[in-house]
């Protein structure tokens, strides 16, 4: 359940058919504390059922036939569509397409999949059958993310479904879509809140900053940060800040060249980067953790970077000699 007052995210649905799954988001979406919007449902069938649905409930529709054109032209106008729409992240709802490696690479860790077995196990297709073949006491549903290689991405959530004796894939597959039913939409509202958890969010900043030469965690004035160099004498690289002083941003702050430096990235870029109280005077910023599309390989780098400032000139020396090697 989303927080009061934090932004719901932006998401558009992709289907094929029916769309009994996008009604399930659907519907989901209207309840109080909805952690998502949906802004768009896109089809690469124009006479897709759930494309009804979706403009007698007002969604904005899109719709463009794959037929005709490569892999690559389609999923570039159903890119252009989803950015059109401002949406953040990507569910797919019984869409019927392999998307491209490189649209996949675009939205790493934005688009959302629902696949019928519970992985690692059956993926592909068939896997009803596959399942009762095998003499499985369980099939069910699986909730991960969409990465190049076929229902290899993290698996976010699960639901066990029951293989009766006398199953036919027909009527497990029936069970099955309630459980997917009732699994899809809780697990698409917690994983797009997480870029609001900041447990979530912490957990990824200290993985990081711990990666580093000579680090650990102590907080500072009741706040998380990290200093390099020993528990006596160390000093603070970063601070983990959760929307302090009536800032609505959850953040790490890092070092900079200044203050000048500071004001620009926050004038500049206000959707990455903001100047925290009283530490940007003293040329700290604040990179925003709480928005969807986190570039943490960038985040990494202004910790890097802001480890540089503080560490010892001996052991930014035996890195710089390490890395000549």
């Amino acid at each position: 359940m989303a927080d009061e007052g934090v932004p719901k995210a932006k998401i558009a649905i992709f289907i094929s058919g029916t769309g009994t799954n996008m009604a399930a988001l659907l519907y989901a979406s209207r309840l109080q504390g909805a952690a998502y919007e949906i802004v768009l449902i896109a089809s690469n069938q124009p006479d897709a059922e759930g494309l009804d649905l979706a403009q007698l409930e007002g969604i904005p529709t899109f719709a463009h036939s794959h037929k005709g054109h490569s892999r690559e032209d389609h999923d570039t106008a159903m890119d252009a569509a989803v950015r059109e729409a401002g949406a953040q992240y990507i569910v797919l709802a019984g869409y019927m397409r392999i998307l491209s490696d490189a649209f996949v690479e675009r939205w790493a860790g934005r688009i959302i999949n629902i696949h019928p077995s519970l992985l690692p196990k059956y993926k592909g297709l068939d896997t009803y059958a596959r399942a009762i073949a095998a003499g499985a006491s369980h099939a069910g549903a699986s909730v991960h993310i969409v990465t190049p290689e076929l229902d290899a991405g993290e698996v976010l959530a699960q639901a066990p479904v029951a293989i009766a004796p006398d199953d036919t894939p027909q009527t497990l597959a029936a069970r099955v879509k309630i459980a997917e039913h009732q699994l899809y939409p809780r697990a698409v509202a917690d994983y797009v809140s997480r870029g609001n958890d900041p447990d979530a969010l912490y957990a990824k900043v200290a993985e990081l900053a711990l990666a580093l030469p000579e680090t650990h965690a102590k907080d500072s004035h009741g706040s998380p940060g990290f200093r390099v160099g020993t528990e006596k004498s160390g000093r603070f690289f970063a601070h983990f800040s959760i929307k302090h002083h009536g800032s609505p941003h959850i953040g790490v702050l890092v070092k900079t060249g200044g203050l000048d430096e500071v004001e620009g990235l926050a004038d500049t870029q206000p959707d990455t980067y903001f100047k925290p109280a009283y530490y940007g005077a003293s040329g700290w910023v604040g990179v925003i953790l709480n928005r969807p599309d986190v570039d943490w390989d960038h985040v990494g780098e202004w910790l890097a970077r802001s480890w540089r400032n503080a560490a010892p000139a001996k052991l930014t020396k035996l890195l710089d000699a390490a890395d000549q090697f």
